[in-house]
């Protein structure tokens, strides 16, 4: 598929290789696509239907009609916007920890904590990384998780 996208002329994006972008005069069109998952939005709806029509034509595929829920994120199109929803994620993040009962704090880190590495090599807990997850467009705890992810 990045052959055949990379022949229509789009160009692979520079950190995320699975990002393509195309630019055709003020427009652009922007595709990511995540295993057998694709989404994709443009400025102008004429290249969303050019992009459809190419896709069908080379492979085999079915339109999933709007995007409402794309890698656990809910998303929710507006009038003036385009918002993703992470409720249904942390939900399920409290599930699977055991953690639905747990008090919310205000200060998401103590405010005078010491981290340092396990020197007996204790295993990592998973919740770290489910958390990053989480908080990739939580810059408010973003930085607690990433100091706690060091560790």
């Amino acid at each position: 598929m990045s052959n055949f996208l990379l022949s229509q002329g789009y160009e692979r994006g520079k950190i995320d290789k699975t990002l393509f972008i195309k630019k055709a005069y003020n427009e652009i069109i922007l595709v990511q696509v995540y295993v057998d998952d694709i989404i994709f939005g443009s400025t102008n709806e004429s290249l969303c239907e050019q992009f459809v029509k190419a896709m069908q034509g080379e492979f085999e595929m079915s339109m999933m009609g709007e995007l409402n829920y794309f890698l656990g994120l809910q998303i929710k199109h507006f009038q003036h916007g385009t918002f993703h929803i992470q409720s249904k994620y942390y939900r399920e993040l409290l599930k699977k920890f055991d953690m639905e009962k747990c008090k919310e704090a205000a200060t998401p880190i103590a405010t005078i904590c010491y981290l340092d590495t396990s020197e007996k090599g204790a295993n990592v807990d998973q919740t770290i990384g489910s958390l990053l997850y989480l908080t990739v467009s939580r810059p408010n705890i973003m930085f607690n998780m990433c100091l706690c992810a060091r560790y």
